[in-house]
């Protein structure tokens, strides 16, 4: 589904991706972890553009990211984004939130984005809080409208950047939570996390990343239980020391 190749991106002298080369399959969960500044969520936002890269290709169903500002709004419509700071629109109410996209960019009435809306807010154990403005949420119930709001344009790929760290750590489980449901619909998901026990009970692949470059790439099991790498290891001792 998703081809990288080549890929590098700097930020001025900083050489934050060195030489990308990765395939995400359609269907698959993948969680890519590591030290922070090691490009991660950098890697993430270049799949829908919202970071340019300076060489390689990055490839979406065989064809190349579109570089037109016209084309690149209509390939993300079939991207969801979910951030680490939830990025509501703090005037508009959670059932607004997410029927802003519905109405905006596929022109659906008031009734049938509403509909749509409070049927996704029930997916994610908000339809009673439809009408309250986001500065009355919890920052749990915040990134769950944020996930609403990500799956309204039903599509076929999702990102997470970071969902959780944000949050206080009883309000952690209720996103995974959710999280965990969209993985058991099949949805093909790319989620950056510190949350090792979501990323081994649940993710296809685990990526790990240090210095702009991917350094281990495996399933779970082998990932967690015999890492080869000495970065990894000393990673994930400290994340359980934690």
């Amino acid at each position: 589904m998703i081809d990288f190749s080549h890929v590098h991106k700097h930020y001025g002298s900083l050489h934050v991706l060195k030489d990308i080369n990765l395939v995400f399959k359609r269907g698959e969960v993948v969680v890519i972890c590591g030290p922070s500044g090691s490009g991660k969520s950098t890697l993430l936002r270049t799949i829908n553009r919202l970071e340019k890269i300076d060489a390689g290709l990055i490839s979406v169903n065989g064809r190349p990211l579109p570089t037109r500002e016209r084309d690149i709004n209509r390939y993300r419509q079939g991207v969801g984004f979910v951030f680490q700071s939830f990025n509501l629109f703090p005037h508009l109410s959670a059932l607004e939130n997410v029927t802003l996209a519905l109405r905006r960019l596929q022109g659906q009435s008031v009734q049938e984005a509403q509909a749509s809306g409070i049927r996704l807010l029930g997916r994610v154990g908000l339809q009673d809080k439809a009408h309250v403005r986001p500065d009355h949420l919890s920052g749990g119930q915040q990134q769950r409208v944020a996930i609403a709001r990500a799956l309204a344009m039903k599509p076929p790929l999702i990102l997470f950047d970071e969902p959780t760290s944000a949050l206080d750590p009883e309000m952690v489980g209720e996103v995974l939570a959710v999280m965990r449901e969209l993985v058991s619909d099949g949805m093909t998901m790319v989620c950056v996390t510190h949350e090792m026990g979501f990323a081994r009970e649940v993710a296809d692949r685990v990526i790990f990343m240090a210095d702009g470059a991917i350094v281990e790439d495996a399933p779970p099991e082998p990932f967690f239980t015999h890492p080869g790498n000495p970065r990894l290891r000393t990673f994930l001792a400290d994340v359980r020391r934690a």
